[in-house]
C-alpha cells in the first residue's frame, strides 16, 4: 500500500515539506542542513546485528544481570534514595489497568479511580507533614524544594532565599538552577549562621539534614518569620513516622521525596515528590489539587478543584510550567501509606533508627574509624575512615557489600552510610566485619 507520507513515524507528506523549505527559502534539505559538515551529518554508527526477539531478551537480561541489586547484597547507600519495604498490595494496585498512567486524570467523569486516588495522597500528605493542603505531586523532591523557594518569592514580592549547606547538594544544586536565571539572590550558610534580612523571601533546611541529623528547627522558624520570610522545610516522610511533623514547629511549606514510601530505588527515578503548605498560601501552590466533592444527585465525586500550571490558565497568572504529576508514583505512595498506616510508618522508622545506631556503635569501636557527632541523627551518619570515601566503598565492593556516599569533600575520608529497616544483623555485621578488615589491610 502507498503512503503520501515519506516516514512511518514522520506525518508530513512531501508536498508539505516542499511547502515549508519554500516558506524558508531552500530548495532542499541537504541545503537547509549545508552549514553542518558532511561528516557528522549521517555518520556511521558501529551497530551489532539485529536481534530477535529472544535473542534480545537473553542479551538484556545478561546485562541487568551485571547490577549490583540491593536486596540480593548488602547495601547502605542514601542520601536522597532509599531502600525501605513496600508491601505487595502497593504492586497489585499500581498495577491496575484503572491506575497504569502516570498523567493527571482530566475527565472526571471517568477517572474516579485515579482522582479519589490522588486526593487521599494529598489528604495523607498534610497528615505526616502536619499541614492544610498538598498537591498532587511534583517531579522529584529537588525540583519541589525549588519550587517552594519560587512560591515563598511570590507570596513575599521579595527575591533572597538562604539555604543550608547541609541540605541534600543535587537539591541545592537543583535550586541554583530554578532560582539563579530569575533573578534570585541564593545565600548558602551552615546551620546557625543564618542572616535573615527584610529581602529574604524564605529560609530552605532539611529535615533530618543530608548527614542524618535531627535538631530543633523551631527557633529559626521563628527567626524567619519575625523577618517576615516564610520557612520551608525538605523532610524525609519515613523520619515523619516518629519525629515532629514540620507543621508542629512553624513551617510554612514542607517538600521532600516520596520514593522511601512505596517506590523502589529503579537506580534513581522515576519518582515523585510532595509539596504541601499552609491554606493561606494555597493559590500560589504550583501543580493543581484534587478535591472531593458531591454532585447534584448527592454522591461523592472527585475533580481537579485547582490548576495553576500554564497549560490551564493564562501563562502570566501561571505559578509552575510543571507539567505531569507522577499520578502513578503517588498513587503507590498513598497505597502504601494506607497499608501501613501510622503505626507500620512509626514501626518502619524505628527500626531504621534503632538498626542505624546500633551499626554506629560496631563501627565506632573500630580502631581507625570515628562517627562524627552531629548531634542527634535518624538513620544516616557519616564514618571518618583510615582510607577515602571513594577508596573504602571499593574495598567494600570486595567483600560484596555496597557501601555508602563518598563525603570526602566535606568531611575528610568521609563516608556516608544509611541504614533501613532492610539491613538484617547479618548484614550489619558483616559490615562492620569488612570494614575493619580494610583498615587492618591499610594498617599492613
Amino acid at each position: 500500500m502507498t503512503t503520501p507520507f515519506p516516514h512511518s513515524y514522520l506525518p508530513h507528506t512531501e508536498a508539505q515539506r516542499r511547502e515549508m523549505m519554500a516558506a524558508i527559502g531552500v530548495s532542499s534539505a541537504d541545503e537547509l542542513f549545508a552549514d553542518i559538515p558532511d561528516a557528522f551529518r549521517n555518520p556511521d554508527i558501529a551497530l551489532p546485528p539485529a536481534l530477535t526477539e529472544l535473542e534480545l531478551l537473553l542479551e538484556i537480561g545478561g546485562l541487568a544481570k551485571r547490577n549490583a541489586v540491593p536486596g540480593e547484597v548488602p547495601c547502605f547507600v542514601g542520601g536522597g534514595v532509599y531502600r525501605h519495604f513496600i508491601p505487595s498490595v502497593v504492586g497489585a494496585m499500581i498495577s491496575r489497568g484503572e491506575f497504569l498512567t502516570s498523567y493527571t486524570p482530566y475527565q472526571p467523569e471517568v477517572s474516579q479511580g485515579t482522582l479519589q486516588a490522588t486526593y487521599e495522597y494529598q489528604s495523607m500528605i498534610c497528615e505526616i507533614t502536619g499541614m492544610e493542603a498538598a498537591n498532587a505531586g511534583m517531579y522529584d523532591g529537588a525540583s519541589s524544594l525549588a519550587e517552594a523557594a519560587l512560591m515563598a518569592c511570590r507570596v513575599t514580592g521579595r527575591h533572597s532565599v538562604v539555604v543550608h549547606d547541609t541540605v541534600n547538594p543535587r537539591y541545592r544544586a537543583v535550586v541554583d538552577t530554578y532560582l539563579l536565571p530569575q533573578g534570585v539572590e541564593v545565600t548558602t550558610v551552615a546551620p546557625g549562621s543564618e542572616s535573615i534580612s527584610d529581602t529574604t523571601a524564605c529560609v530552605l533546611a532539611q529535615y533530618p539534614d543530608y548527614f542524618g541529623a535531627v535538631y530543633d528547627l523551631g527557633p529559626l522558624a521563628d527567626a524567619a518569620h519575625e523577618a517576615g520570610a516564610l520557612f520551608v522545610v525538605s523532610a524525609d516522610p519515613v523520619a515523619l513516622g516518629m519525629f515532629r511533623a514540620p507543621g508542629e514547629f512553624g513551617a510554612d511549606i514542607v517538600t521532600g521525596e516520596t520514593q522511601p514510601i512505596g517506590v523502589n530505588m529503579s537506580f534513581g527515578g522515576p519518582f515523585v515528590g510532595y509539596f504541601a503548605c499552609r491554606m493561606s498560601h494555597i493559590r500560589q501552590m504550583p501543580g493543581r489539587i484534587a478535591g472531593r466533592t458531591v454532585d447534584h444527585e448527592g454522591r461523592v465525586g472527585y475533580a481537579l478543584t485547582l490548576q495553576t500550571r500554564e497549560q490551564h490558565i493564562r501563562r502570566e497568572r501561571a505559578t509552575s510550567n510543571i507539567c505531569t504529576s507522577e499520578a502513578l508514583i503517588a498513587t503507590g505512595t498513598a497505597v502504601c501509606l494506607a497499608a501501613l498506616g501510622p503505626g507500620g510508618l512509626r514501626r518502619m522508622a524505628e527500626l531504621s533508627y534503632q538498626k542505624a545506631h546500633h551499626a554506629a556503635a560496631g563501627i565506632a569501636a573500630l580502631e581507625g574509624y570515628e562517627v562524627v557527632d552531629y548531634g542527634p541523627w535518624f538513620n544516616e551518619f557519616v564514618v571518618k575512615c583510615p582510607l577515602s570515601g571513594r577508596e573504602t566503598n571499593t574495598a567494600l565492593w570486595r567483600h560484596g557489600i555496597i557501601g555508602g556516599l563518598d563525603v570526602s569533600d566535606v568531611v575528610k575520608n568521609g563516608l556516608l552510610l544509611s541504614v533501613t529497616e532492610m539491613n538484617t544483623r547479618h548484614e550489619i555485621d558483616a559490615l562492620v566485619s569488612a570494614l575493619g578488615a580494610i583498615a587492618g589491610e591499610d594498617a599492613r
